[in-house]
């Protein structure tokens, strides 16, 4: 099986050792993103829903880039440095995508590059 590449400036430039998606098949690998604006890659962090936002956009992104779309992400991971805006992911995350959900894990970790609160990365599935 051959393994594509996603790229798109519509997100941000990856910041490592990694690319913003790994197209094999019909499954894409979305890598974590973090709320940095994509043209002056900074991080948009005013408030925790500033960065809640900004990462769904940036995931939305890299999904188009793919060909497909949030709908189509089949598992999500979603990384918090404080699990207390776990209800403001929810609440969030209900204005990008519609039922049936995706599979969904919410991680709290020590901390995140760049000082980020939330990241998020997923995989989906083409039909």
């Amino acid at each position: 099986m051959t393994r594509e590449i996603i790229h798109t400036d519509a997100a941000p430039a990856a910041i490592g050792t990694y690319s913003q998606a790994v197209k094999c098949g019909n499954t894409v690998y979305l890598s974590g993103q973090i709320p940095l604006d994509p043209v002056s890659m900074t991080l948009l962090n005013a408030t925790i829903e500033d960065e809640i936002h900004q990462v769904f956009k940036n995931l939305s992104a890299v999904a188009q880039a793919s060909g497909g779309s949030l709908a189509d992400i089949a598992k999500l991971n979603v990384f918090l440095t404080d699990l207390a805006h776990f209800a403001k992911v929810n609440e969030i995350m209900g204005q990008y995508f519609k039922p049936p959900y995706p599979a969904r894990a919410a991680i709290g970790v020590a901390s995140l590059p760049k000082g980020a609160r939330v990241e998020a990365d997923g995989i989906l599935v083409l039909g």
